[in-house]
């Protein structure tokens, strides 16, 4: 039985529930959706435990204002929205311990567009298809079909065991996505439709994401590409990160919520590696293309899911069953280490005992370490 877990007091400016997508039914028209981000959303579910499908909130630009009704477990992944637990910034891409009554917040979108909110369990929302996933034009998934509202609740599945406090592995940093994208390609299926001139228009412009963009695809805005023989083919499918050019010559990198099929020829791939960080960008922000072969194309991939093995199958837990302590600088939350490089427990949560202790800890700001003594207690109210 499902447990009432969050409450929506205010939405953002796009929040719907997502997982990794509705397979097996793109011959019947239906489209996959799913993810904008799937990496982020793979990890964010395992950071908390969770089947890496499991469905998760995807805030676009402006997360929720979002009240915790249950005691549980959360991560955030994916774009900085700058999340915060009762007003105080949380470290994001690890496991944070939530109580009942917290107030999740999100201020500013500060790198990257869309950020993952896994809870553990997963939320609890009708499978549709397969898949929990929400697909808007035709009012299928998620919560009734639609973006998340004022007043929503939200139930997530029954946890079999608390949550081991996890992180990225050693030696992986956190995306970071900035505000130029250099995006990798795989020239086709189509790319003999066009000149060689046109393909060399299309990896060496600087192409601007228009605002005309969204989850079905994003156009480009640049110089036209065109044709050596007319934009219309005879329809095929439709894959992820595939790139229309139509008769205006205008590119388009089709997305989660693309059509299954198309009758525009299709001048390079996204790599599926890829996609996510295209994802994250915004409209008004830059890419370029650098085409790689297949073979390169597998071994990125490879190495990223390397990566979501890791998380899954760490031992690694922080001291005590609170959150990290970070130190905020400028509005930036930054991770407080011991002197063995292990993260130092914050206060105790509500409703356990409160110990002060002071210890020797350290925090690396903008690739600069400084170390100082730290004493961490709660104040009873």
């Amino acid at each position: 039985m499902s447990t009432p877990t969050l409450e929506i007091k205010t939405p953002g400016i796009h929040t719907t529930v997502q997982d990794r997508g509705r397979y097996g039914y793109q011959r019947f028209g239906v489209p996959v959706s799913g993810a904008m981000d799937e990496f982020a959303l793979r990890a964010a579910n395992l950071l908390v435990g969770n089947d890496q499908g499991a469905a998760c909130l995807e805030m676009t630009a402006l997360g929720p204002g979002i009240k915790v009704l249950a005691d549980t477990w959360i991560a955030v992944t994916g774009g900085d929205l700058s999340p915060k637990l009762n007003g105080d910034l949380i470290p994001r891409w690890q496991t944070v311990e939530v109580p009942a009554g917290g107030v999740l917040s999100f201020d500013e979108m500060r790198d990257g567009m869309r950020a993952y909110l896994a809870v553990a369990g997963g939320i609890d929302v009708p499978v549709v298809m397969g898949s929990r996933s929400t697909y808007i034009s035709a009012g299928i998934g998620g919560l009734e079909g639609r973006a998340l509202k004022a007043g929503d609740f939200l139930h997530t599945l029954p946890v079999d065991a608390e949550p081991v406090t996890r992180r990225l592995p050693a030696g992986y940093e956190a995306p970071t996505y900035g505000e130029h994208h250099v995006i990798r390609v795989v020239f086709g299926p189509q790319h003999r439709a066009f000149s060689p001139e046109s393909l060399g228009t299309f990896m060496t412009s600087k192409w601007i994401i228009s605002m005309d963009s969204d989850r079905m695809g994003y156009r480009l805005e640049g110089p036209p590409i065109e044709h050596a023989a007319g934009p219309d083919i005879v329809s095929d499918g439709n894959p992820p990160g595939a790139i229309q050019v139509p008769g205006d010559g205008v590119p388009m990198v089709l997305l989660a919520d693309r059509g299954t099929t198309g009758g525009y020829t299709k001048i390079a791939t996204v790599i599926t590696a890829d996609l996510g960080r295209l994802a994250q960008a915004v409209p008004g922000q830059s890419l370029t293309f650098r085409s790689v072969t297949i073979e390169e194309a597998h071994e990125v991939l490879r190495k990223r899911e390397a990566t979501l093995i890791a998380i899954a199958t760490q031992a690694a837990t922080f001291s005590g069953s609170s959150t990290g302590l970070s130190v905020s600088v400028n509005g930036e939350a930054f991770e407080v280490e011991d002197d063995d490089g292990q993260p130092v427990a914050g206060p105790s949560l509500p409703g356990q005992p409160a110990r002060a202790r002071s210890q020797r800890a350290r925090a690396t700001v903008d690739g600069r370490t400084y170390e100082f003594d730290v004493e961490v207690r709660r104040e009873e109210a």
